[in-house]
């Protein structure tokens, strides 16, 4: 966590401290003096996306004329999902990737992801130092934040074309499928893929208005989705985030299928085929042990790492791997993409259904989690958990009683003001009580702001 970066670039309310036009224009101005440095005698390319945001506008007219200032060539691809910026970077072999998005926050959030030349997250390092380069820039003038010019690159349909060639055309003819599009990036780019592939599409989500992102819809909210699969007898339902990075997927009879079922089933029939490099899956410590004992029976051997799709992506490079995510619906195939993609991870649960010639329902039904549970705390303030004693000393308790048949985690959200605790084993009751336990020890040392 730096100064201005959480665990996924720069997030916050619209008009708060950094999320304003006038810190956009100081970050375009260092990002600018980052490349120039790096890159001294190159004429300097850059691209931007965003999603549907009002405010995504004037964040990234701010952010074009802070670029200007240096002479950089920016390049807008308009409204795309994230993951359509990163591969823009790649293919068109620019400098700098941004993405205006506060992926699943409410549309009152926006944010600011970053990809560098090779389509990949900066390391918290490189963040540091364009950190200290924003402190070093004056506020602009209000002449400085007019003029901003930026070449108009028509950034979906070249990512329509990627994500779509990866299947035959047609493919899916006689598939049904509802397509939960959050209000956000996705609304273009995601239905005219599966109008390629042939498939019968029910649309929910898909009429943005610059307010109504992620409202209601998309992947934090999957109700609607699980009736609509229903009511439509669809052969499955998908769901995405406002930016289109992450994946939730129903089955056919409307159930959620849980994203470590989604990485396990990748794993392990990956392992089957001999394709998951290095026998290993990548996912985070928030994963379920679950995930640990169907690899393992496979074949293969789970990599955890801190949360972050960026720390998975790293993790997956280190250690030569082409399958890894998050159980949020963060799922990476390097093989295909630099970062999470959400309508590419639908693309593979599909791929797997036709191989195997089972309904999603049966292949779910494959793998076998711990039960687990998940309390949110809202916190008044982030106090280290290192310089507390009653919740420190009921971890380490518990884990003493776990052994190997149960883990506990205990974080801070990277973007909200949250304690995120976790708690799996195999009772459900055993649990239970630990958790109790550990909302108990909580509440004795922290100040828990309790909703209205």
């Amino acid at each position: 966590m730096g100064k201005y970066f959480g665990t996924d670039g720069i997030r916050g309310t619209y008009g708060d401290a950094c999320i304003n036009p006038d810190f956009a224009f100081r970050l375009g101005v260092a990002l600018a003096r980052y490349l120039l440095e790096r890159h001294p005698d190159q004429p300097l390319n850059v691209v931007i996306g965003q999603d549907t945001r009002a405010s995504g506008v004037a964040l990234t007219a701010a952010l074009t004329s802070g670029l200007n200032q240096h002479g950089v060539y920016v390049h807008h691809l308009g409204v795309v999902p994230t993951p359509a910026v990163a591969l823009s970077v790649v293919e068109q072999q620019h400098h700098l990737g941004i993405a205006v998005t506060a992926s699943h926050n409410p549309a009152t959030d926006n944010g600011i992801k970053l990809f560098n030349g090779q389509g990949f997250k900066f390391s918290e390092l490189e963040e540091a130092k364009i950190e200290a380069l924003v402190d070093a820039e004056a506020a602009p003038t209000a002449e400085q934040l007019e003029p901003s010019k930026a070449y108009p690159v028509d950034g979906a349909d070249h990512y329509i074309n990627y994500i779509s060639s990866l299947l035959d055309q047609n493919c899916l003819q006689g598939w049904k499928i509802v397509l939960d599009l959050a209000n956000g990036a996705t609304c273009k780019t995601t239905p005219a893929v599966f109008r390629r592939w042939g498939a019968q599409t029910i649309l929910i989500g898909d009429q943005p208005d610059g307010d109504n992102i992620n409202l209601g819809v998309g992947s934090e909210h999957p109700d609607k989705l699980g009736k609509a699969v229903v009511a439509n007898t669809a052969n499955l339902g998908i769901a995405h985030d406002g930016d289109g990075d992450r994946l939730v997927v129903c089955d056919e009879s409307g159930t959620v299928v849980d994203g470590d079922i989604l990485l396990a089933l990748f794993g392990v029939y990956a392992l089957g085929t001999d394709t998951l490099k290095a026998k290993t899956l990548v996912a985070t410590i928030q994963s379920n042990l679950g995930l640990d004992h169907a690899i393992r029976d496979a074949g293969g051997f789970v990599e955890r790492t801190d949360v972050g799709d960026r720390n998975v992506a790293m993790c997956m490079r280190e250690r030569g791997a082409n399958v890894g995510g998050e159980n949020s619906g963060h799922i990476i195939f390097s093989d295909f993409a630099t970062t999470g993609d959400g309508l590419l991870a639908a693309l593979k649960v599909i791929e797997l259904m036709c191989k195997t010639g089972k309904k999603l329902s049966t292949l779910r039904e494959e793998i076998t989690l711990f039960p687990q549970m998940t309390l949110n705390l809202w916190v008044a303030e982030k106090i280290p958990l290192a310089e507390l004693s009653k919740l420190p000393a009921a971890i380490a308790k518990l884990e003493t009683d776990f052994g190997a048949d149960g883990r506990v985690l205990i974080r801070y959200s990277g973007t909200e003001p949250k304690l995120r605790m976790l708690v799996e084993g195999k009772n459900e009751k055993v649990i239970a009580a630990a958790m109790k336990a550990l909302e108990t020890a909580a509440r004795a040392e922290l100040e828990v702001l309790d909703p209205a």
